[in-house]
């Protein structure tokens, strides 16, 4: 029981991060300051970077 539980907790996280990562893609976003490409940032790396990107798309849009 537990295998299935961890099984589903890990796709739930690889499909988060597959949004994410598509969300950034789709903002022109492909490198963080320091070079990292997409694929190398952990789940919440990605959510903070697209939180912050939204913001600013927002601001921009406000402008």
């Amino acid at each position: 029981m537990v295998r299935v539980d961890q099984a589903s907790r890990l796709r739930y996280e690889a499909e988060k991060m597959d949004f994410y990562k598509s969300e950034l893609l789709s903002m022109n976003y492909f490198k963080t300051s320091d070079g990292k490409q997409l694929y190398e940032l952990s789940l919440s790396e990605l959510e903070q970077i697209y939180e912050n990107e939204k913001a600013k798309a927002g601001e921009k849009s406000e402008s």
